[in-house]
Formats: structure tokens, sequence, C-alpha cells
């Protein structure tokens, strides 16, 4: 029997929406019947997956923004509402904090990620969920990354970032539960896309091993024995969005297959 979302004909907005977990969600709600309109700061590659959904007989909206623009995240957002409707779901997938070897750590990248990550999606977060709030009603899910968790040596401001979305996630729930907004969370572990490698290749500044050896050690880790797949990501974040998750708010979902041993 199918579980009926009730997404279909929905306004989504999914930033980071042009590759990695950012574009399978774009699919996956798509594919559930959803408006989708998604938002990056390179148009160019907007195209390029505006092109992929279209290969599969889906459509999605663009609308570049950089979100690290508090600015620009509000027009952003007024422009979407304006040329399609009141935003029903919001899907933080933009900005990837670099990974980056606690010796080449300073106060500029540490800046940088909290830019690339917690500011993006604050920025994000905040016009749209004032505007749920005065409709009574909407969703929204923020991927964020199991290294907000578990702390890494290579990740440390990438990981604060993450904690720091984590802990903003479950304050939006409980402030906004009693006006019909829910927020809730995904943390992805080691996820097939284009990160996989910039993480690999810190981890091997860092050590001294060669790639395979540091990829083998890392999936060794991993109870289920393998990287995530984005349309796993994607899968869990449309439900979380969906009628069917009507009383999960304030959630932080670990998808990292198994290995974070925290209760």
């Amino acid at each position: 029997m199918d579980v009926e979302l009730e997404l279909a004909g929905r306004i989504v907005v999914v930033t980071g929406a042009s590759k990695g977990i950012g574009l399978a969600c774009a699919i996956a709600f798509a594919r559930e019947g959803a408006s989708v309109i998604g938002v990056s700061r390179d148009p160019a590659n907007l195209r390029v997956a505006q092109e992929q959904l279209a290969s599969l007989g889906l459509a999605m909206d663009v609308d570049p923004a950089d979100l690290k623009d508090s600015v620009a995240a509000q027009l952003v957002m007024e422009r979407i509402v304006n040329d399609h409707g009141p935003i029903d779901v919001l899907v933080n997938c933009a900005g990837a904090a670099r990974r980056t070897p606690p010796d080449e750590l300073d106060a500029t990248a540490v800046l940088a990620a909290m830019q690339a990550k917690y500011l993006s999606y604050m920025h994000a977060i905040d016009p749209v969920i004032r505007a749920m709030a005065a409709r009574g009603t909407g969703s929204i899910v923020n991927v964020i990354g199991q290294g907000g968790r578990q702390a890494n040596p290579q990740h440390i401001g990438g990981g604060s970032a993450n904690a720091a979305l984590m802990l903003a996630t479950v304050g939006y729930a409980n402030a906004y539960a009693a006006k019909g907004v829910r927020v809730n969370a995904i943390n992805p572990g080691i996820t097939r896309t284009g990160r996989v490698d910039e993480g690999l290749a810190a981890a091997v500044r860092a050590s001294g091993q060669a790639r395979e050896a540091v990829l083998a050690s890392q999936l060794a880790g991993i109870p289920l024995g393998r990287m995530a797949e984005p349309a796993e990501i994607a899968d869990v974040a449309v439900f979380l969005a969906s009628v069917r998750a009507s009383y999960v708010t304030g959630a932080i979902i670990p998808m990292d297959g198994g290995k974070t041993s925290t209760i």
C-alpha cells in the first residue's frame, strides 16, 4: 500500500539544490508532485540541476542567491513567495564548511565555516519561519551533519557550525510548535557526494596516509559497511516534511549507518 504524503502542489524550497543531497531532495519532492524551487549560489550549476530533473520528467524552478548574505536571503525568499505563493516547506542543504586540519585552522577558517554552514541556514530560516507562523502552518528540515555530535579534529570549524544548527533547530521547534510550524534535522554521516573527496583530502594531509587507506578506515567504522546515498537522505527529508510526520518536531535524526554510538 502506498503511503500518501500529501505533498502534491506544496511549495517546497530547497537550498543547495544544485548538487549532492540538495539535488537529491529536489528530485524526491518533485516526484511527490511538489512545486520545487531550488536555491544555490551558482546560476550555471542550478541550470544543470534543472536539466537533470527534466531528464527524469520532473520540473524545478530556480532562483540563485548567496545565502551567506542575509539581505540576499531575505530577497530570494520574498521573490519566491511573490512568484509561487507561500512557502510550505523549507529544506536547508546549502553551505558546506571546509574540513581543515587543526594546524591549518585559524580565525579566518573558523569564520568561513560559520558563514558557509550556520549563517546560510539561519538567514534562510529567518524570513520563512516567521511567515509560516503567521499562517499557522509549515515545515522546515535542516540537513546538518553528524560532525556536530562527534568531534573530528579535521572538522572543528564545520562541526561547531553543525552543533550550533542542532541547537537552533530544537530551539526553533520549541518556539514555533504552538504556531503550527515543525522544525526537524537530519545528521548524515559520510555520504556519496563531492564533499567526500574534500574530507578525504584533509584527512590525508593530516595523517600522511594514502587516500585509499583513509577511506577504508572510515568505512570500516560504519556498522552498515558503506556510505549513504544522497537519495537515502532525501527520503527521510520528504517524510519529515510531510503530514505523515505531523507529530514530529525538534527531532535530530542520525543517518550515519550506526557509526555514532551515542544515545
